[in-house]
């Protein structure tokens, strides 16, 4: 069975990923919805699509009825819902980019629209997808840590990552971006509510932004960084892009509608100084979720680290399970007898291989061969967790 896919926008996720696993697992991309008219024919012409399956706006889209067997949202964080809600009206399966949605109240929308629906919503949720956070749920079912008790889960988001996605980027600011916590951290989220095996009861945060802000700027800084003359600074986007593969992330998000890297640096976002002050997200924070079942779950996100990873430890009553995901390591210990496993699990690919796998996932059950991925509801949790997140970081007591 060849899947017809639509894709509703043709960002990094939406074409450089989806579109590129999709087509390369057996599906066929069949439209392509783009406001963009240049990124819009670079995509169509790299799909072979015609002139009369590309749209600029979902609605075209969507009035011409069921024009495939499922789509793909990957549009701006304030532009998930409605494209999401036209699709499950007429019966889609929807892949849905992260976040969701950016209130509470779009949560019960979304479940009453696919409850309405023959249609199913899969959260683009990749980190369940990868091998090595299955490999630690392996681990956590197989009972040798006993009781679990909490979790520690650090996002290390690398100094460099932050400055191109949450200072120079699409989600510098909320909105209409989604906070730093939701934008970055849904997925880490996902995995404290996937371990846990449980909704979330309490939910308590703090943070801030800490530095990308003019009070920290270097003396004599200039307002882009090709015409800057201060030495070293960490976040100097000439260094941060200049070397770069041409043709992967996040070089492509600069160069996506043809333009180059020293253009983008010279008349684009991700050429301004980081201390403009343009961004208004969080830079550091910390988050602790008590779970149903009494589960605590610590997450911090943090744009003050060296590398881009994700590290954890699951706590039981009998064992203690170390991850460190860069490496791929694991490291388990076990209580009653002393003993220390260590061993490690192959990464590769982006999110770890999670993308590809999810996309594979997603299409075996387009296919009716499994069941989908995980229920949307399930889903949510990780954006309730990260709004109630929100609210208490920006109302402490």
């Amino acid at each position: 069975m060849t899947v017809r896919v639509a894709v509703i926008g043709a960002g990094n996720r939406g074409a450089d990923v989806y579109a590129r696993h999709l087509v390369a697992q057996g599906a066929r991309v069949t439209h392509l919805v783009e406001p963009r008219s240049a990124r819009r024919m670079e995509v169509a012409a790299r799909l072979e699509l015609p002139d009369t399956a590309c749209f600029a706006t979902w609605d075209e889209f969507f009035a011409l009825g069921r024009l495939a067997d499922a789509v793909v949202i990957a549009t701006p964080d304030n532009a998930h819902v409605a494209p999401c809600l036209q699709a499950l009206a007429l019966g889609y399966d929807v892949l849905l980019e992260k976040p969701v949605c950016l209130g509470l109240q779009d949560l019960d929308r979304l479940l009453a629209a696919e409850n309405a629906s023959s249609g199913r919503v899969t959260v683009c949720h990749v980190l369940r997808a990868t091998p090595f956070f299955r490999e630690i749920r392996r681990v956590l079912d197989s009972g040798v840590l006993g009781q679990l008790v909490g979790i520690q889960h650090a996002e290390n988001v690398a100094f460099w990552h932050y400055a191109h996605s949450y200072v120079r980027g699409n989600w510098r600011s909320s909105p209409p971006a989604a906070p730093f916590v939701l934008a970055k951290s849904s997925h880490d989220l996902d995995l404290l509510r996937w371990f846990a095996g449980a909704r979330p009861r309490l939910v308590h945060s703090v943070g801030g932004r800490h530095h990308f802000a003019p009070a920290f700027a270097p003396a004599g800084a200039s307002e882009r960084c090709v015409t800057c003359p201060v030495p070293d600074c960490p976040y100097d986007a000439r260094q941060i892009y200049r070397g770069r593969p041409a043709d992967r992330w996040p070089a492509t998000v600069l160069t996506a509608g043809g333009q180059t890297v020293e253009e983008a640096l010279e008349a684009g976002p991700y050429g301004e100084c980081v201390y403009l002050g343009h961004n208004n997200v969080a830079d550091h924070q910390a988050v602790t979720v008590t779970f149903e079942n009494g589960v605590i779950g610590q997450l911090t996100v943090s744009a003050f680290t060296h590398n881009n990873t994700r590290t954890l430890k699951l706590l039981g009553s009998h064992g203690e399970l170390r991850a460190h995901m860069e490496h791929g390591e694991l490291e388990l210990h076990r209580f009653r007898s002393g003993q220390t496993q260590t061993w490690s699990v192959p990464v590769t690919g982006n999110h770890g291989g999670g993308d590809e796998i999810l996309v594979a996932d997603w299409l075996a059950f387009l296919r009716r061969e499994r069941p989908a991925p995980t229920p949307l509801a399930e889903s949510l949790d990780s954006h309730r967790m990260a709004f109630l997140a929100e609210a208490s970081r920006l109302s402490p007591p």
